[in-house]
């Protein structure tokens, strides 16, 4: 028996399925698309490179969640979720390709501040990025029912005004060539969630917004974000 319990890792839905997707990684992809990097003030790197978030750092869409702490900018980054449904390890874009189960929007979000200050240092970016509630995701639905991803349209607005618009075919690397490559450096299998990067037009959040990511084809994905939680000092 274990000395405790921990809290579940929530499936994600996955439309006319009953049962779940359950999550075992959340990869995520930097700087693949070229307007994000030059809004960044960043190169555009050859070849894709990755960051991670935690699986128990995962919130469903339609979730309220509080302002993080240790940040003064918090930023939004909708993105296309690729879910895997076959083992892949040093594979060919085409068996990459052929493993992909589902597809989902998901929000990548951010504490920016935090994020710029550790890169400065040439340190990891954990604190920016793997943030409590810091991954979004939405239902998933099934490649086979989606079809070709080319062109559709992925969008993100905050309180109804639009804030990022671009279409998947602007991504630097797509999704089988990101699986290939990812597939060189870890054996990747069912569970196996990534967030493939973020258009331009990434900006900051502040408590009482409501952000909504949109892929055409797909399941928007709904954020809320409330009042940071005290501190325990400040409740004395």
């Amino acid at each position: 028996m274990p000395l405790f319990d921990l809290a579940p890792i929530p499936d994600l839905p996955v439309l006319d399925e009953v049962q779940g997707y359950p999550v075992r990684r959340i990869f995520c992809v930097g700087r693949n698309y070229a307007a994000h990097a030059a809004e960044m003030g960043n190169e555009v790197p050859e070849q894709p490179f990755y960051f991670t978030k935690s699986p128990a750092n995962l919130a469903l869409s339609g979730a309220t969640l509080p302002y993080p702490p240790g940040t003064a900018d918090y930023h939004h980054e909708v993105e296309l979720v690729v879910a895997l449904g076959a083992p892949l390890f040093q594979a060919s874009p085409e068996e990459a390709a052929a493993a992909v189960y589902g597809y989902g929007v998901g929000l990548d979000m951010t504490r920016r501040d935090l994020q710029i200050a550790e890169r400065k240092k040439q340190r990891p970016w954990d604190l920016g990025k793997d943030v409590e509630g810091g991954a979004v995701l939405g239902p998933l639905t099934r490649a086979g029912d989606l079809g070709p991803l080319e062109g559709r349209a992925i969008t993100l607005e905050a309180d109804g005004a639009l804030r990022q618009s671009s279409t998947l075919d602007l991504m630097i690397h797509d999704v089988p060539h990101l699986l290939a490559h990812l597939s060189g450096f870890y054996t990747l299998g069912p569970g196996d969630l990534v967030l493939t990067g973020t258009p331009e037009g990434v900006g900051p959040v502040t408590p009482g917004m409501t952000l909504r990511g949109r892929i055409e084809g797909l399941t928007p994905v709904t954020l809320t974000l409330s009042a940071p939680v005290p501190r325990a000092d400040d409740m004395s």
